[in-house]
């Protein structure tokens, strides 16, 4: 099976937005991503509007060079653009207005009726929907009563517990590290048992949140995921050796080229 990567480019606009200019231009990334053969666009439009803004969905939208992959809150604001401006494909996500970054999944078990009526309108739109949660058993069960097409994988408390280890000793090899080494093992099945839930549960499985290059081959080794979105690793890696590279070397781990 193809492992499909998304390209998210939200710390592009984060630079462009911490001095409030009209450079960089996260529309510029399209041609690259195209050129390497990225799967889809992946971009968040936050409530608060921190990076991506609303000329940079209608642009990246109109261009229709990729598909997009649009994250969004719960919100009827967010439902709105989404059913005006038709991403091929919808996230949905939490939100924290003081949070730095998405900080877990979205709660479906409390949230499910909200959730369930917005995937409803967003399908009714011909639109893909998934909901970014947890690995966790609960999540994936209220996930398929909302009727989703897919989840995506939080895989960021698994990447917190490898870095962890990185600050600790300077490298990312815990294979002599019996602390870590179960801690890390405890992240990754539940990984594998929710994605291998999802999958009988007739849901598509994606994965995503603080992967790189360090991290992700554990995560590849993981049949059912068929989708990665990939952002801040990759803009990061970029300012040394372009985005074209950082892109080629993230597809290098999806093939197994390593």
């Amino acid at each position: 099976m193809k492992r499909r990567l998304g390209v998210n480019i939200d710390h592009i606009a984060t630079i462009r937005e911490s001095r409030k200019v009209s450079y960089p231009d996260p529309f510029e990334a399209l041609p690259i991503l195209k050129s390497c053969q990225v799967d889809q666009v992946t971009i968040h439009l936050r409530e608060d509007r921190r990076h991506i803004q609303d000329h940079d969905l209608k642009r990246i939208s109109a261009a229709n060079i990729l598909p997009v992959n649009l994250e969004m809150a719960v919100t009827n604001e967010m439902l709105d653009i989404a059913t005006q401006q038709k991403p091929s494909h919808v996230t949905f996500v939490p939100e924290k207005r003081e949070e730095v970054t998405t900080e877990g999944g979205l709660d479906c078990v409390s949230s499910l009726v909200n959730v369930k009526k917005a995937v409803k309108r967003i399908k009714e739109c011909g639109i893909h929907a998934s909901l970014f949660i947890d690995p966790d058993c609960r999540q994936i069960a209220a996930a398929k009563e909302s009727g989703a097409d897919a989840i995506e994988i939080h895989t960021g408390t698994y990447c917190n517990v490898l870095e962890d280890f990185f600050l600790k000793n300077g490298h990312y090899d815990y294979s002599k590290d019996a602390v870590f080494h179960k801690q890390i093992d405890i992240e990754i099945t539940k990984i594998q048992e929710s994605a291998r839930m999802a999958t009988e549960a007739g849901l598509k499985v994606y994965a995503g949140h603080g992967l790189h290059v360090d991290n992700l081959q554990p995560i590849t080794n993981i049949p059912q995921i068929e989708e990665y979105n990939i952002g801040h690793a990759l803009i990061a890696r970029a300012v040394f050796v372009g985005l074209k590279q950082a892109i080629t070397e993230i597809q290098m781990m999806l093939r197994g080229d390593f």
